[in-house]
């Protein structure tokens, strides 16, 4: 779900070639449902192989990511661990969309309405154990750093960030910046089209750059009031939020509280939405677990490694393959990131 925030939050479009030699922790799962969900075919299935694995995920990793380092961009990719408890309502509630996806897709199946088949079957995106183990193989094959956390990959990489071993973390959720991240970086994960205003054509989306303490100090709020503002909206730990309470409503009670937490949220009847108490899901983002000495290494990338995996079990055209592995050899700024 992530956090909606985006009405308050202020993105600065940068350039590629800005993010040149810099360090970018990425939320993996994240991006590999965005790849699940974008990568599909006209009547909206994912890519697969001919005995019906699903490659959208890989193949959306491999061009992005060989891309960025083409780019000079410096990766290290995070995974989730463990869930906390107050995560699975989020997916119970995610599971539920999902059956109602599926039930709407197969009805346009029928209805042989491919608009509808392709908006449908994107909503039934499901990321399994053995699409992420894939992935892993894939990153480090092509010499990347994968660092699993112990429970939530945005709480991971805004640690790496704020102890100075990345510059930015990668996500296109809000989250990582109520797990403290001091730089949010979106946009990078998908090159996508949006419609310029009162104009046919179309242009690439910008890549986005937040920074934590411009944000906090346009919204003239500490850290602590911007998870609260979150909380409001809803989390992924308090699915909803607070009924009748969006970004701008949530902003108005905070410079109305202050720094009365409780008595804020004794106000907005926080008690009668959720069966757990407020400070469980605050502290969750103040201190949730994450693994500390990490070491971000990069190697040359595994060609051999990488040709058996997307090639020989994933069906991938080994002319395209080969195509962007040389790119990746003859790149004279490859030496950068070792």
């Amino acid at each position: 779900m992530g956090t909606k925030l985006k009405e308050l939050v202020d993105a600065k479009p940068i350039e590629l070639e800005s993010l040149r030699g810099k360090i970018l922790i990425v939320d993996t799962f994240n991006i590999l449902y965005q790849f699940l969900s974008s990568i599909r075919q006209p009547d909206g299935t994912p890519l697969k192989t001919s005995t019906g694995a699903i490659t959208s995920h890989l193949m959306g990793l491999f061009n992005r990511t060989t891309k960025l380092m083409e780019a000079g961009v410096k990766l290290a990719f995070v995974l989730d661990g463990k869930a906390p408890k107050l995560k699975h309502m989020e997916r119970e509630r995610r599971a539920v969309n999902k059956e109602e996806a599926t039930a709407k897709y197969e009805d346009a199946v029928a209805r042989e309405d491919v608009g509808d088949m392709k908006k449908y079957a994107a909503r039934t995106s499901r990321l399994t154990s053995e699409m992420v183990a894939d992935a892993r193989e894939l990153l480090e094959a092509l010499g990347l750093p994968v660092i699993q956390a112990p429970c939530e990959g945005e709480a991971q990489a805004a640690h790496l960030v704020a102890s100075g071993q990345g510059y930015a973390a990668v996500s296109e959720d809000y989250d990582s910046l109520l797990f403290g991240v001091p730089r949010l970086v979106k946009g990078l994960s998908i090159t996508r089209r949006k419609k310029e205003r009162d104009v046919l054509n179309y242009k690439k989306s910008e890549i986005e750059l937040i920074v934590l303490a411009d944000l906090l100090n346009t919204l003239k709020l500490n850290q602590d009031q911007l998870i609260v503002l979150g909380m409001l909206v809803g989390t992924d730990f308090n699915p909803g939020g607070i009924p009748g309470i969006g970004p701008k409503k949530a902003l108005k009670l905070l410079q109305l509280h202050g720094t009365n937490i409780g008595g804020m949220f004794t106000s907005v009847n926080w008690a009668q939405h959720f069966d757990f108490p407020w400070e469980d899901v605050f502290n969750l983002f103040k201190n949730m677990e994450h693994a500390e000495n990490v070491q971000l290494k990069w190697g040359r990338p595994n060609q051999k490694r990488v040709r058996e995996l997307l090639v020989g079990r994933f069906e991938f055209s080994p002319e395209a393959v080969d195509k962007k592995l040389g790119q990746l050899g003859t790149q004279q700024s490859l030496g950068d990131f070792f």
